[in-house]
């Protein structure tokens, strides 16, 4: 769903990766049936849920934990919609299941800090669905690149981050779609919000999420003069906007 707000109270700028230890995960990738059953796995195993043509999405239908081990004690709190009163969503890669094969636990990249974190949450209080596309993009030629089912459906370049505040590489997954009341501002029509915080802007409002945006300066498109977010041309972020969802992967590389 995009929510249309005032993007102006969002400083969306972007952390050396640091990945939260988890347990091993089964080779292969399974796929859900029409019974939630996860088709081709090892009963009682971990299966991965992730590849270049299909990967999944959970959306939050209660408040909820997640663990950094599904036996972990402690835990980060999630409630169903985030701070822009978007509906709570977490990028899927693998999920525990039973010995009917059904999920009983997604392991899921989670929107916090530090980059890269990840979490257990429990299959009941998630809904879970499939997502096509992904979104590559290329640090070193300012480009950033949608696929959907593997196939290129978008290819344009991006003002990236600066010297100072660059913006950060690793895996991440599409949180949130963002409406701007004012198309015409400083990030064009809307943003798609990315699970990525600045490693330097450490006190903007909400942490500093790291997006990708429109702009009111086209011209700069190309460069490394950013506050760490991806800025493309208002007709390529109206593109995006349709074209990918919540749950979307991303992958950021120099």
């Amino acid at each position: 769903m995009l929510l249309r707000l005032h993007l102006g109270i969002l400083a969306i700028a972007v952390l050396a990766a640091a990945i939260v230890d988890t347990p091993e995960v089964a080779a292969g990738r399974a796929e859900h049936d029409s019974k939630n059953r996860l088709v081709g796995c090892v009963p009682g195993s971990i299966q991965g849920m992730r590849t270049d043509r299909l990967s999944y999405a959970v959306t939050a239908v209660r408040p909820l934990n997640a663990r950094r081990a599904l036996a972990a004690r402690g835990a980060t709190r999630f409630e169903t919609r985030n701070l822009n009163g978007v509906a709570t969503v977490f990028g899927v890669l693998a999920a525990r299941v039973d010995r009917s094969c059904r999920a009983t636990h997604y392991k899921v990249q989670l929107p916090i800090r530090p980059n890269g974190s990840t979490g257990w949450v429990r299959a009941v209080d998630v809904r879970v669905r499939t997502v096509r596309t992904r979104i590559a993009v290329d640090l070193s030629q300012r480009r950033i690149t949608v696929f959907r089912d593997g196939r290129r459906v978008l290819m344009t370049a991006a003002v990236i981050g600066a010297p100072s505040t660059p913006t950060p590489t690793g895996r991440y997954y599409v949180n949130q779609r963002l409406l701007a009341a004012n198309p015409w501002g400083d990030y064009g029509p809307g943003a798609v919000g990315i699970s990525a915080f600045s490693p330097v802007l450490l006190n903007w409002p909400q942490g500093g999420p790291i997006a990708i945006h429109g702009t009111d300066a086209p011209g700069l498109i190309g460069s490394a003069v950013s506050h760490g977010c991806l800025r493309i041309h208002n007709v390529d972020i109206r593109r995006l906007l349709r074209l990918v969802e919540e749950g979307t992967p991303v992958e950021i590389r120099q």
